[in-house]
């Protein structure tokens, strides 16, 4: 577990051991969501005003657009720039069933559902009889019992130009595939590099931690979690990388890769999958 030749925040390696488990082939998808929003007219935090005591600012400091139901939308910027800030915005109206906002296009059914809070996640997960996996459930399923590699894979949805100015798709998808429509891996998962980010359960903090058990091995304690990148908020571990991975930006393309998400916020990249307990479990999700 772990990769120690791409980013600091992936290491160290070391052997770990998981328990059995079954998991999903693909992302769960905008079809399985809207089942589940059916079957119980659940409402995503993305479709719910913000909570303006989420603000380290009074309530008449916060910018109105940012307490209206919405979530962070990937545009690509006109010209290049370091800067997340010109590609990354707040758009209200966006959510699972309007991934582009309101004046954007339906979600399509065989897409992965995004723009989902970690919640969102956990009721879904309630509701279908699985759980989401361990980083280290997670890593051993994308593996597939394979060495790390850094070169950007073939069979994965990611960016090929110079991100994030233009992609040429040359993969055949420019934006989220259909899952399922790359080969599987050696374990017959579909997509469980690119296409869009999977969360896990586990709270994150960088680098993997040496006196974790390594039988089952879980992240920090909630008390423990640290995002450099979202300070004072504990994020949760996310993994493979997603079509917007580039070789000149974000090289996360590999079962090791690894970043934090913010639990209480969706984007137009991240999703997930669920594993379960039982074989049993699995077939009656299906």
């Amino acid at each position: 577990m772990g990769q120690e030749d791409v980013y600091a925040g992936e290491g160290p390696m070391r052997q770990v051991a998981v328990d059995g488990f079954w998991i999903d082939r693909t992302e769960v998808t905008n079809a399985d969501f809207a089942r589940f929003v059916r079957a119980t007219s659940y409402v995503t935090v993305a479709e719910q005003p913000v909570d303006p005591e989420q603000f380290p600012v009074p309530a008449d400091q916060i910018p109105p657009d940012l307490l209206k139901p919405g979530s962070a939308v990937f545009t690509a910027p006109a010209r290049p720039s370091n800067n997340y800030a010109d590609w990354w915005e707040y758009r209200p109206g966006a959510n699972w069933r309007k991934p582009f906002g309101p004046q954007g296009p339906d979600a399509l059914p065989d897409r992965p559902v995004v723009h989902l809070a970690y919640a969102d996640m956990e009721a879904y997960a309630r509701w279908r009889g699985g759980r989401l996996p361990s980083e280290a459930e997670w890593e051993y399923a994308a593996r597939a019992g394979q060495d790390n590699y850094t070169a950007q894979p073939s069979e994965a949805n990611s960016w090929q130009g110079v991100f994030p100015v233009k992609d040429f798709a040359t993969d055949g998808y420019g934006g989220i595939a259909p899952v399922g429509c790359y080969a599987p891996n050696e374990w017959g998962l579909h997509d469980m590099i690119g296409n869009v980010w999977e969360v896990t359960s586990d709270f994150y903090a960088p680098g993997h931690d040496p006196d974790r058990p390594v039988r089952n091995p879980r992240g920090p304690s909630q008390g423990e979690a640290f995002d450099p990148a979202n300070p004072g908020q504990p994020s949760r571990v996310m993994k493979g990388g997603s079509y917007l991975c580039a070789p000149n930006y974000c090289q996360r393309y590999r079962p090791a890769a690894r970043t934090g998400r913010d639990a209480g916020m969706g984007a137009s990249n991240v999703g997930f999958r669920l594993v379960y307990e039982s074989e049993k479990a699995a077939r009656d999700a299906s």
